[in-house]
């Protein structure tokens, strides 16, 4: 069983210390809920893992299957079984998305996967996620709207098979059949013992996917490791109960932010 361990992680971003000293484990098998308010470090945290180069590592450690990978190159982290499905996809002109999978897909095989194979694979995973087949042919993200993108991110997750998946707001801009669509994915592949480090603002997400845990982070720390349940209090009464019971001072980055639950948002009485 894969095991990812963070320990004592401090991250910089452009000379802005963000991370200050986290500690996370999680295992094969796990869905962890990521809470926070905006600006302090769930996103940070998810890039760090995977290498991004402009997140900057000044200390601590990242550990998969007791393996320091901070060395490594994103995609030695991806071969090892690590994936993280982005925010905001990047549009790749001229490269067509299923050249990009069928490379991904082979650069973690021992030989080279079948043109049968891949197509049969591409078929099967398109109609899971409800999603076009032509998008398959188009280049990758070229014109692909919001909604497209993320689906296209869980097209990949499907593919490549990762043994940890990150999901950094997988589900914004998504109206509700396409959150339904990414919550059945994520629900297929926790049942293959796929590990989940999920983000996410809304509640309805956590109501389908069901995470085992639920990790808060405060100002660049761990602030509370728990239970499903600390998912519904937060969207109920947003994270000012943090500093009155357990005496942590919310760093403020934007107005209002400790007012805000995990579904305050235009879209979330759409999407009950």
């Amino acid at each position: 069983m894969a095991t990812l361990e963070i320990k004592n992680l401090h991250v910089e971003v452009e000379g802005k210390k963000i991370l200050k000293g986290v500690n996370l484990t999680i295992s094969e098998g796990e869905t962890v809920a990521l809470l926070g308010p905006n600006g302090h470090g769930k996103s940070t945290l998810l890039n760090a893992i995977m290498g991004h180069p402009r997140y900057t590592v000044t200390d601590g450690e990242i550990l998969f299957d007791g393996k320091d990978i901070k060395s490594l190159s994103v995609d030695e982290r991806a071969r090892l079984g690590l994936f993280l499905g982005m925010q905001s996809p990047a549009e790749v002109p001229g490269v067509s998305n299923s050249d990009f999978l069928r490379a991904a897909i082979n650069a973690k095989s021992e030989k080279p996967i079948s043109t049968y194979k891949f197509y049969k694979m591409l078929d099967t995973a398109t109609k899971d996620l409800k999603m076009p087949f032509d998008l398959a042919t188009r280049s990758l993200n070229e014109g692909f709207s919001g909604g497209e993108k993320k689906r296209n991110e869980m097209l990949q997750l499907i593919l490549l098979e990762p043994k940890i998946a990150m999901l950094d707001e997988i589900d914004s801009g998504l109206d509700v059949d396409a959150i339904q669509s990414v919550s059945e994915t994520i629900n297929r592949e926790k049942e293959k013992g796929r590990g989940f480090l999920i983000i996410s603002h809304y509640a309805r997400l956590f109501d389908l996917v069901s995470p085992t845990r639920a990790v808060v982070i405060i100002n660049g720390r761990i602030a509370l490791d728990g239970g499903p349940e600390l998912i519904k209090r937060i969207d109920q009464t947003g994270y000012e109960f943090i500093k009155t019971e357990y005496g942590i001072e919310i760093q403020k980055e934007e107005a209002d932010m400790n007012d805000v639950s995990i579904g305050t948002c235009a879209v979330r009485e759409a999407i009950k």
